[in-house]
């Protein structure tokens, strides 16, 4: 087999993918089966931006691998039920060692399942207003290489979502944090040309 272009990696199963998912089984699962794939349904929405918040400064695989225990703290991701947690609930997960124990990170995740309800009043779903935010084709690039995603941490679209959802307010939704939920939630598709995974995704 010729040399793959940098930034892609040949799996035990004979797939060529993103060299980011090649560490370990959860990575690889994730990238296969979520990243990138189109998501319409609201509680995933809210999770995901909530677990970009929790992320900051840390690598997402540690919260990958700690995401069913985050979903079990956080009542699936329920912002109705969420919205509800009080100074109890907080004090209860941060003795919770099973998830991150960052105070303003909790407090952030409650917060933001209010104002998930306000945008739900107002928009219909978070879906509706989260896919309004598609980038336009003139800010994508032209071939997603290894080079060109290393350099992709914040876009135009990205930062316009960001201010939104501040002005909005929410917390911890900076641009590179909100790129990083595009990214997963498939409003773009960055799988590198040559991953198996770009041409399944972008065919309908």
């Amino acid at each position: 087999m010729p040399k793959l272009p940098k930034g892609l990696a040949l799996g035990d199963d004979g797939l060529v993918r993103c060299w980011w998912c090649s560490r370990t089984p959860e990575y690889e699962a994730y990238h296969d089966r979520e990243w990138g794939r189109p998501v319409h349904d609201d509680h995933r929405l809210f999770e995901k931006i909530c677990l970009e918040g929790f992320q900051s400064g840390l690598s997402w695989l540690t919260i990958l691998r700690k995401r069913e225990s985050f979903r079990k703290a956080f009542a699936g991701f329920d912002y109705h039920r969420v919205a509800r947690f009080n100074r109890r609930s907080v004090e209860r997960l941060l003795k919770d060692t099973s998830i991150v124990r960052h105070r303003g990170k909790i407090e952030s995740t409650i917060n933001n399942a209010k104002r998930a309800i306000e945008i739900e009043d107002e928009r219909g779903s978070l879906s509706a207003f989260f896919w309004e935010y598609v980038p336009p084709d003139k800010e994508r690039p032209t071939r997603m290489t290894h080079a060109t995603l290393t350099r992709l941490s914040s876009t135009p679209t990205s930062t316009a979502l960001s201010k939104e959802l501040k002005r909005r307010g929410w917390t911890f939704v900076g641009p590179t944090t909100v790129y990083a939920f595009m990214q997963a939630m498939g409003l773009v598709n960055d799988h590198l040309e040559g991953c198996f995974a770009r041409d399944r995704i972008a065919k309908p």
